[in-house]
């Protein structure tokens, strides 16, 4: 190991470095540097068989048990640790070997723990309610364990015994190869095409350079960047089939081994969320599908067009393109948090001063944008600011995701700080509502407020209705996968362009979708975490109901919105969200979000019926 780390202290010399710029996170944070990542890599790995005294013995007192719980957490402590830093380094520079093999050793460390751990569900759950209830009883230290624990005792039954969750955790390792090779691919090897601008420049259209140029005012260069982005994929659709087949198997199979009747089934039941909050999500988008179709048409009567395509899902409603440079983003951002409070305003205010961000693009760093951490540490945020409208709205949705990270640990333990995605995105779609409201009110002109309307319905166009054509795409192929078929690239872009053309009015003339663009599926990073992106759409309907709630005054809204956020994960998120007021297994949020759509159309089309024709 010590070969090791010369030689990744050699290759990853500059991260540290790279600490004094205001616009690169601090990673020194979390490691003083490589050598200290090896030492306490080292560390763990020696106290991996720590554990091993407590197989058998969990059920001696209730003492035995709370000590040996608080020792796997703090090994999982420290593992978190290692993986961020790891993960962070890597992302800096998806092409360097080097920072991959560290974050391979770090996988490599965490399956070891779940190796040395796998015994803890099967003893637990052998051991029953009844006895840790009267343990916790007993021993006040098991009392922070009381919702880890619970949630262990109902999975009962699609827990295996002790072998057979040491092979499933001994096979973690080798069951991620189809979204290792997705990202490697789609992030630092993928051949991506020049594309001529409007003004005649020539750029290379790698993925932060496509969500730049496909909401061009151009109409000519949106279709040239679509066009040309797409058929990069297209001419990869049957290597991202095979990628995506073998992450649908990995789902289909560990539901099958842990009893569930389905890969829908076995992810819902993680955090125990009822099935109705995703068939109410689907039912309620195709029943409400005319709202989007509204919102199609007034764009096609706004921008003049006689045949409109799907390369002008994202074309600009007006001329006006306002600029969101760093400075003037965080600015906006911390003004339109204020009604979640001074000293949330005051810990973002901090935090971005304070090297937690990763902020701009560069040739091989990963795409995207996320905002993680470890216990203990501030979140990190990862960034590729292009100061438009859209990094703007990112930057406040990321910092929601930070502050409820950093709320949480504020106040719960490790074993419950962690919080259900179920939850999380609330917290990011939160802040990008404020944001709306905040630019509306503050907008010095009709051109300025049209922007910020259309961007508004455009983010509920995005966040919405695409997350739910997704979860309708995710929720088909994994049921055909569960059924024993088989998928290729091709049959997964015939499913996706149906879904395409249904939910853009496609056979109504509402939005013509060519059948390059069935392809959209395989640029979708989210469909490797199996049933992850309804909560997007969940999320942003539970999000405008608290953001009403904010904005209209009411005196306890702020409370229970951080009382949300502190929770973390100490109770199941499904309770936790209707706590605060929301019930996302029923039509409410829906038929408020809708309704909000409908108001945001109704002010554009006042807007334009004053204006002289």
């Amino acid at each position: 190991m010590a070969a090791l780390a010369i030689g990744l202290a050699a290759a990853c010399g500059s991260i540290h470095a790279a600490d004094a710029l205001p616009d690169r996170w601090r990673l020194s944070d979390l490691f003083p540097s490589i050598a200290a990542w090896q030492a306490e890599a080292q560390q763990v790995e020696a106290r991996a068989g720590d554990l091993a005294p407590c197989r058998g013995h969990l059920g001696d007192s209730a003492r035995r048990l709370a000590d040996c719980l608080d020792l796997n957490a703090a090994l999982a402590e420290r593992m978190e640790r290692l993986s961020a830093y790891a993960a962070l380094l890597s992302d800096e520079d998806t092409g360097l070997s080097a920072p991959l093999e560290l974050r391979q050793r770090a996988e490599l460390l965490s399956s070891r723990l779940d190796e040395a751990n796998a015994f803890l569900r099967p003893e637990l759950i052998a051991l029953g309610r009844a006895a840790i209830e009267r343990f916790s009883a007993e021993e006040p230290a098991l009392r922070k364990h009381r919702q880890p624990l619970n949630v262990v005792l109902r999975g009962a039954e699609h827990t295996l015994d002790a072998r057979g969750e040491a092979l499933l955790a001994t096979l973690g390792p080798v069951t991620g190869g189809g979204a290792a090779a997705y990202s490697i691919l789609a992030d630092a090897e993928l051949p991506w095409p020049k594309v001529r601008l409007a003004d005649g420049t020539e750029v290379v259209l790698d993925q932060a350079a496509y969500t730049q140029h496909r909401s061009s005012i151009d109409r000519a260069e949106r279709q040239r960047t679509m066009q040309a982005f797409f058929g990069t994929w297209k001419s990869f659709e049957r290597t991202f089939g095979v990628t995506i087949y073998q992450s649908l198997k990995r789902d289909a199979a560990y539901a099958k081994l842990r009893g569930y009747p389905d890969s829908l089934a076995h992810r819902l039941d993680s955090d125990n969320l009822p099935r109705a909050v995703v068939d109410m999500l689907v039912a309620q988008t195709h029943a409400n599908l005319p709202t989007l179709h509204r919102y199609l048409r007034l764009r096609t009567r706004l921008l003049k067009l006689s045949d409109p395509g799907y390369h002008d899902a994202y074309s600009p409603l007006t001329q006006t393109r306002p600029k969101f440079p760093l400075d003037r983003s965080e600015a906006l951002m911390l003004a339109a948090v204020r009604p979640l409070g001074e000293a949330y305003v005051s810990t973002v205010s901090g935090g971005l001063r304070a090297g937690w961000m990763d902020v701009y693009p560069r040739p091989r760093k990963r795409s995207g944008a996320y905002a993680w951490g470890a216990y203990g540490i501030h979140p990190y945020l990862l960034l590729n600011h292009n100061d438009d409208y859209e990094s703007l709205t990112t930057l406040a949705h990321e910092w929601g995701h930070a502050m409820h990270s950093h709320l949480a640990q504020q106040t719960q333990p490790y074993v419950t700080a962690d919080s259900a995605t179920f939850v999380a995105e609330i917290a990011s779609t939160l802040n990008e509502a404020l944001l709306v409201d905040h630019l509306l009110k503050t907008a010095r002109s009709d051109d300025e407020r049209l922007f910020y309307l259309a961007s508004a319905l455009d983010n509920l166009r995005a966040t919405f209705f695409r997350q739910a054509m997704f979860t309708e795409f995710e929720r088909e192929a994994h049921a055909r996968v569960d059924r024993g078929e088989t998928l290729t690239g091709e049959s997964l872009s015939r499913l996706y362009l149906d879904l395409l053309r249904r939910h853009h009015g496609h056979a109504a003339g509402v939005m013509r979708i060519d059948d390059l663009y069935g392809v959209e599926w395989a640029y979708i990073p989210h469909f490797y975490n199996p049933f992850y992106v309804f909560q997007y759409a969940t999320s942003i309907a539970a999000s405008s109901l608290l953001a009403d709630a904010l904005l209209s005054g009411d005196p306890g809204a702020a409370q229970r919105v951080l009382d949300l956020l502190r929770a973390g994960g100490s109770a199941d998120p499904y309770d936790l969200v209707k706590s605060a007021g929301v019930d996302l297994a029923s039509e409410a949020p829906y038929r408020a979000l809708f309704a909000r759509m409908n108001r945001l159309m109704d002010e554009i089309e006042a807007i334009e019926a004053r204006r002289p024709r």
